[in-house]
């Protein structure tokens, strides 16, 4: 689906880098959704999600880790070692 791969660069060249000891991860993702200009918003069951039009809302978590991921949402996932966020869509 296209929409991921638009989320995939945002996070992957973001406007301002993740900078863990200042800001959540949860916070980052969603700064750089809304800068990008994604309707970001609530989501009871996950971390937050965006409002598509025609379409069902995207839902979405975020972790510090890859391990033990819920296969029904999508992950921004934050990998400390390489200092860079990536993108697994829910299967």
């Amino acid at each position: 689906m296209q929409i991921f791969k638009l989320i995939e660069e945002i996070i992957t060249e973001p406007p301002i880098p993740h900078e863990p000891y200042k800001q959540s991860l949860k916070a980052w993702a969603m700064y750089c959704l809304r800068y990008k200009g994604f309707k970001v918003v609530y989501a009871q069951n996950a971390d937050f999600a965006i409002e598509t039009k025609g379409a069902e809302n995207l839902y979405f978590k975020v972790s510090n880790t890859a391990n033990d991921l819920d296969n029904s949402f999508n992950w921004i996932v934050w990998d400390s070692t390489t200092k860079s966020a990536s993108l697994i869509p829910k299967k």
